[in-house]
C-alpha cells in the first residue's frame, strides 16, 4: 500500500484508536509484517435448479471461511474491543463465517459480476428463487455470481439454512470477564409468565448476553414497564421478577435461567418492558465487518487460499456489488461508514453498493453490540443507530451536535467509495426516521448528495412485502386499517439493481435521485399533510364484506432525539461503550419530515411510483395504527390500504372524496390501458424491466375490477 493512502486513513481514524487499543495515529503506520491467513472449506457442491439462458446451469457451493484479523493493522483499529480479543500463536484474532454461493457451472459464461447479498439476522432473505419469482432469473441469465456470507456474530445455528459467524469474546488483560451495562426492550405478543432474552420485535431469536449475576437486587439491575413509549417508566420490584423460566407447572420464581426473565403475575402483552442489567463477556462484533471485507476480497481477487485450496472464482471476477435489505442494508451502510470498503491491499471491496429500505445504521461496533435490533412496535426508537442522522456526504457537519462527516467520509479519504444506491420506502420516513438523510438537521433545506450516490424513494410503499391486493389482510384486533400496501418496490428494486450494474460495469449513469423535497413541498411536516376524506369502504374477509373504520389521520411519527449514552460512547461512529442506559435525552431533536400526499387520492405525490401507484385500485398508505386500547402508535413496519369505491354512486353515497374506479378508468379496457401506459413509462425511465412490464399488463388483463 502507498504511504499516502495509509496517511489519509490514519488521519481519518485519529481520535478513535485509543478507545479501541490501537496506536494514537500520529505517525503513518507501515504495512503489517505478518499477512493474515484465510482458508476456505467447501462442505457441499450441488446443482441449482433450472437453466438460465446462454449461461446454462448453476451450482450452489456451501462452506465456511476461517480467517484472521490483525489487531495491529490501522485498518482494523476502529473495531471496538479488538485490542481485548484473544489472539492465536501468530498474534492474530480468529473468526469464521458460513457462506453460500450460486455460480455458473461454466465460469467462462459468467459476466464477471459478483453480487454479495448480506444475510438478515443469518437468513437469506433475497435468496434468488426463479421458480417462485420468475423475474429473478434475470440475474442468473446475465451470468452473476451470487454470494451470501455471514457477518453477524450473535446468530444461533437454529436451522441448517441460517448463516452464522463466530467472533471472539473480549476479555480483561488478566483473562477475566468484562462486564458492563446492557439494555433489552421486551414486548411480548401476548400475556406470558416468562419471556426469553434478548427480546425485541426483531432480535428475539439471537444469542443473548449473560448477566454477570442472577442476583437482580445488585446495583445496575432494573425492570420497568410502560404502556406507551412516552409514558413514565414504572419500576417492577426486584422481588417480583427473576432471571428464570416459569410456566403453569413451575410458577414464579421459576427455574433459574440467565437467558429468560420470569415475572410474578406474568408479563402483559400490551406493555413495553425495559430490562437493564450488568452483562458479561461482550463479543467483538465488529470483527464481522472485517470478515465480510476479507471474504469478498478473497473471492474477488485471490487465486487460492492460505492452504492452497483454489478459489472457485479465480480470475473471473471483474466487478463486485454489495447489497443489503433492511437490517442488512443498515449493516452495509455501517460497513462503508467505518472504512471497511478499503481492502487489505488498498483497493475497493465493492465497486457498487445498494442499501435497500435502510434508513439507519447497525449497532455492531459497540461493547455489548446488538446487530439484530430494529425499529418496531414501540421498540428500539432510542437504540444505537440513532445517535445522529448520518448524511452521505463526506463533508457534512451536523449543526445540532457539531459532529463532522458522513457515511462516505472514510472511503473518500482512501479513494475507495463505491457507486452507491440508497432505497427508502414510506416506512423509512414514518417509523425509521429517514428524512434527515435528505435535509439539514432542522428540516429547512434539502441536502446536495454526492455525485457517486443516488437515493430512490419508493412512493406509497411499506417496508417490505409482495404488494398487490392479494397481500392485504384485515384484523381489527391488531391494526386499525387493512394491513399492507398494494403499491410495492419489488419490481423497482430489480430494475434499479441492473441500473447499478450498468453504472459499475459500463459507467452508464443511472436515473437521477427520486426523492421528496422541502423546496417543492413534497417533503413536509406530518401536520401539513393533506389527505382526502375516506369513508364507507369495506374489505372482504373470508368472503364477508367487513367495514373499515373511517380514516382518522393522527399524524404521529416516531421522533428523533439527540441521545446521550455516556462519555465512552463515540456518536460520530456509533461505536464505543454505552454507560448511560437507557440513554439520557439531551433536550434537542432532529426534524422528521414525511412525503406529501395527493389530496385527491391520498397517494404520495413524488418518488418512484410503481404501476400499482400510477394505476391505483385504492389508497396505499405508508403507515398503519395499532388497535390496542390505550396505545396511540404506528404499527411497526406495516402500511395500510383502503380500496376505492367501484362506482360513482357508491362513492357519493359514502361521502368519500377520492375518485371511484368508474371515474378513473371508465371500464375494464380503460384500466388495462392505464396499466399499460404506466408500465411503458416506467420501462422508459429504467425503473421497470420489460419482462415485468409484460407480466403486469397480463395480470391487469386477467383482473376484473368491475363486477
Amino acid at each position: 500500500m502507498k504511504r499516502t493512502m495509509w496517511a489519509a486513513t490514519a488521519v481519518t481514524l485519529a481520535g478513535t484508536l485509543a478507545a479501541c487499543g490501537g496506536s494514537d495515529g500520529d505517525d503513518a503506520p507501515s504495512a503489517p509484517s505478518v499477512t493474515p491467513r484465510l482458508t476456505m472449506t467447501v462442505t457441499a457442491t450441488e446443482d441449482f435448479p433450472g437453466t438460465y439462458g446462454s449461461v446454462g446451469a448453476y451450482e450452489r457451493v456451501t462452506g465456511t471461511i476461517a480467517g484472521e484479523v490483525d489487531p495491529k493493522d490501522s485498518r482494523n483499529a476502529v473495531i471496538q474491543d479488538l485490542a481485548l480479543a484473544p489472539v492465536n500463536a501468530r498474534g492474530m484474532v480468529d473468526y469464521s463465517a458460513d457462506f453460500v454461493m450460486l455460480k455458473p457451472k461454466d465460469m467462462s459464461k459468467s459476466n464477471g459480476v459478483l453480487r454479495y447479498d448480506a444475510p438478515n439476522r443469518g437468513n437469506i432473505l433475497t435468496y434468488l428463487n426463479p421458480t417462485a419469482t420468475p423475474s429473478d432469473a434475470v440475474f442468473l441469465e446475465r451470468g452473476y455470481v451470487v454470494l451470501y456470507s455471514a457477518w453477524q456474530g450473535d446468530v444461533p445455528k437454529s436451522t441448517a439454512a441460517r448463516l452464522t459467524a463466530t467472533v471472539p469474546v473480549a476479555k480483561n488483560p488478566d483473562g477475566s470477564s468484562i462486564t458492563g451495562t446492557y439494555r433489552a426492550e421486551l414486548v411480548p405478543s401476548r400475556d406470558v409468565l416468562s419471556t426469553a432474552l434478548p427480546g425485541g420485535v426483531f432480535n428475539g431469536s439471537m444469542i443473548p448476553y449473560a448477566p454477570a449475576s442472577l442476583d437482580n437486587t445488585l446495583p445496575g439491575y432494573s425492570l420497568t414497564r410502560r404502556l406507551n413509549e412516552t409514558d413514565q417508566r414504572v419500576t417492577i420490584a426486584p422481588s417480583d421478577w427473576k432471571f428464570a423460566t416459569c410456566d403453569a407447572t413451575t410458577p414464579f420464581p421459576g427455574k433459574p435461567d440467565p437467558a429468560s426473565i420470569c415475572v410474578r403475575g406474568g408479563l402483559q402483552g400490551n406493555y413495553l418492558y425495559e430490562l437493564v442489567y450488568v452483562a458479561k463477556d461482550p463479543k467483538v462484533m465488529g470483527v464481522g465487518l472485517a470478515a465480510l471485507r476479507d471474504t469478498v476480497s478473497f473471492f474477488r481477487s485471490k487465486t487460492a487460499d492460505a492452504a492452497g485450496t483454489p478459489n472457485p472464482l479465480a480470475g473471473r471476477i471483474k466487478h463486485t456489488i454489495g447489497q443489503g435489505t433492511s437490517q442488512s442494508g443498515n449493516a452495509m451502510k455501517t460497513f462503508l461508514h467505518l472504512g471497511f470498503n478499503q481492502s487489505l491491499d488498498g483497493g475497493k471491496v465493492f465497486d457498487g453498493m445498494y442499501a435497500h429500505v435502510a434508513a439507519r445504521q447497525t449497532n455492531i461496533n459497540t461493547r455489548f453490540a446488538v446487530p439484530g435490533g430494529g425499529g418496531g412496535l414501540r421498540t428500539d426508537h432510542t437504540a444505537f443507530g440513532q445517535t445522529a442522522p448520518r448524511a452521505l456526504g463526506k463533508d457534512y457537519v451536523d449543526p445540532i451536535t457539531g459532529q463532522k462527516g458522513g457515511v462516505m467520509t472514510r472511503c473518500s479519504a482512501s479513494s475507495t467509495c463505491p457507486k452507491f444506491f440508497l432505497g427508502l420506502s414510506g416506512t423509512e420516513f414514518w417509523v425509521l426516521q429517514g428524512s434527515p438523510v435528505l435535509t439539514d438537521a432542522y428540516g429547512f433545506t434539502d441536502l446536495a448528495q454526492p455525485d457517486n450516490a443516488r437515493i430512490y424513494y419508493y412512493a406509497s410503499t411499506q417496508h417490505g412485502g409482495s404488494g398487490g391486493t392479494g397481500s392485504i389482510s384485515y384484523n381489527a384486533a391488531s391494526n386499525v386499517y387493512p394491513t399492507g400496501t398494494v403499491a410495492h418496490h419489488t419490481d423497482t428494486f430489480r430494475a434499479l439493481f441492473l441500473d447499478l450494474e450498468d453504472w459499475v460495469v459500463a459507467d452508464k449513469a443511472p436515473p437521477p435521485s427520486q426523492v421528496p423535497k422541502v423546496a417543492d413541498g413534497t417533503l413536509t411536516r406530518p401536520d401539513q399533510l393533506k389527505f382526502p376524506v375516506m369513508k364507507g369502504v369495506t374489505w372482504p374477509v373470508g368472503g364477508v364484506q367487513t367495514p373499515v373504520p373511517t380514516f382518522n389521520y393522527l399524524a404521529r411519527v416516531n421522533g428523533y432525539s439527540v441521545l446521550n449514552y455516556g462519555p465512552q460512547y463515540r456518536p460520530e461512529d456509533e461505536s464505543g461503550i454505552a454507560t448511560v442506559l437507557p440513554p439520557a435525552y439531551s433536550g434537542k431533536d432532529y426534524a422528521i419530515l414525511v412525503p406529501q400526499v395527493d389530496p385527491s387520492t391520498g397517494m404520495a405525490k413524488t418518488g418512484i411510483r410503481s404501476v400499482e401507484a400510477l394505476a391505483p385500485l385504492g389508497t396505499s398508505l405508508e403507515f398503519n395504527y395499532v388497535a390496542i386500547p390505550g396505545i396511540v402508535d404506528l404499527s411497526g413496519l406495516s402500511g395500510a390500504y383502503l380500496p376505492f369505491h367501484v362506482t360513482e354512486a357508491a362513492r357519493i353515497a359514502a361521502g368519500d372524496t377520492r375518485p371511484s374506479l368508474q371515474s378513473l378508468y371508465g371500464n375494464q379496457a380503460g384500466y388495462i390501458a392505464a396499466v399499460t401506459a404506466a408500465a411503458n413509462s416506467l420501462v422508459t425511465q429504467r425503473f421497470l424491466l420489460q419482462r415485468d412490464a409484460d407480466r403486469l399488463i397480463q395480470e391487469a388483463t386477467a383482473r376484473q375490477i368491475f363486477p
